[in-house]
């Protein structure tokens, strides 16, 4: 058993030393490292890839740059490098009006750009055109207006007797108002569109020096409107009450240019709403306006001063168009009104035609306003009106 066992050992061990070979033979050998490429070879290839272009086919996942971003990024790097802080994330904050710190102290003195002036100066240019159209188209509609009606008279003839229709405090209170008013009314049209219309025609040097009198004087009459228009107010109030009565003139106002008025008191209700409008209402949004442009002392920021400004131009072409119907009733359109008010007396006979209700309360006592004799009117003014007073020839 012995002699097997050995036998059958060293058949097994002659067999695996047969198939080793084959099996060594079957596995891969490892490629001979390759020689380094010489410097001539290493030239010819860099040549090829340099020549050979690049394309988005050629190349898998590849993504084209952006030339125009690439380009701002590049530049704006060079930007930051060359001026800091010049660039647009800065200006963006600059402009958001957010205040930052200085050592200057006073309103907005940390707002290095405050935007609302954009808005303001697109804003102001609209208004000012359609401000000019509107005055505009009240003057020329009162010069058709008068060439073609002329002055309205009285039809009837003169009595000669005389009624003091204002005391020597009402018309000084009108005259400083009206003298002050026109002031500002003709220096603010030609601040504000002299520009456009003056400047074309009269030249840089004229219009230089028109504006220069223009903004000086109407910053330094403006002021005068604080004490003219409270005493306007104060004179004149008591007569200037609104009531149905009013309401009635003004749906008679076609008789009105017709020579047939409706019955008024004192003051009819064209001039009342002059009254209400120009005087309480548009004259008291200017004073206050006025103030603020005026005076930028009193802590007032930009954006209110840019925002009173508008305010103050809608304001002031509204009045002005309001009170060139005044105007004009007042001079040229109404015989004996300018008169009126210069002197202060008017002849009975243009009391009753333009003002009956007013008449008859003076007529029977009622009003504080009183018949007057001859001897009672000064003689210089006496020598104005007597024309109009002198009684019609029997």
């Amino acid at each position: 058993m012995t002699s097997i066992k050995n036998l059958a050992a060293a058949l097994i061990g002659a067999a695996l030393l047969a198939l080793a070979p084959v099996a060594v033979a079957q596995q891969p050998t490892a490629p001979a490292a390759a020689p380094a490429p010489s410097a001539p070879e290493l030239k010819a290839a860099q040549a090829q890839t340099s020549a050979a272009p690049t394309t988005a086919a050629a190349v898998p996942n590849f993504v084209a740059p952006n030339s125009v971003e690439q380009k701002d990024s590049a530049a704006m790097l060079k930007q930051d490098q060359s001026q800091p802080l010049n660039n647009a994330p800065v200006w963006s904050e600059v402009r958001s009006g957010v205040a930052q710190y200085t050592s200057i102290q006073g309103p907005e003195a940390g707002v290095l750009i405050q935007s609302m002036g954009e808005t303001w100066r697109q804003a102001r240019v609209p208004v000012a055109f359609w401000g000019g159209i509107l005055v505009a188209l009240a003057v020329l509609g009162l010069a058709g207006f008068y060439l073609v009606k002329g002055t309205m008279t009285v039809e009837s003839k003169s009595t000669g007797r005389l009624i003091q229709r204002f005391t020597p405090a009402d018309r000084y209170a009108h005259w400083l108002l009206a003298i002050t008013w026109v002031i500002l009314a003709i220096t603010g049209l030609i601040l504000s569109l002299g520009k456009t219309v003056l400047l074309p025609i009269i030249g840089y040097t004229l219009f230089s020096w028109l504006a220069t009198a223009a903004k000086n004087l109407h910053n330094f009459v403006g002021p005068i409107l604080i004490v003219a228009v409270p005493w306007m107010f104060i004179r004149y109030v008591r007569h200037n009450g609104v009531g149905v009565e009013d309401l009635k003139w003004f749906l008679n106002i076609v008789n009105y240019f017709k020579g047939h008025e409706y019955p008024s008191g004192k003051f009819n209700g064209g001039e009342k709403l002059v009254f209400w409008l120009v005087l309480v209402m548009f004259s008291t949004v200017l004073i206050v306006t006025g103030l603020v442009l005026n005076f930028p002392n009193f802590g007032q920021t930009r954006q209110t001063m840019q925002l009173m400004n508008i305010v103050h131009m809608v304001s002031a072409y509204l009045a002005i168009s309001l009170a060139c119907v005044h105007i004009y009733l007042g001079t040229l359109g109404m015989s004996g009104a300018y008169k009126a008010m210069r002197y202060g007396y008017v002849d009975e006979t243009w009391a009753e035609h333009h003002h009956q209700h007013w008449y008859e309360q003076v007529k029977a006592g009622k009003a504080r306003e009183k018949f007057v004799s001859r001897e009672q009117v000064p003689a210089e003014v006496w020598r104005e009106i007597e024309p109009a007073a002198r009684p019609a020839a029997a």
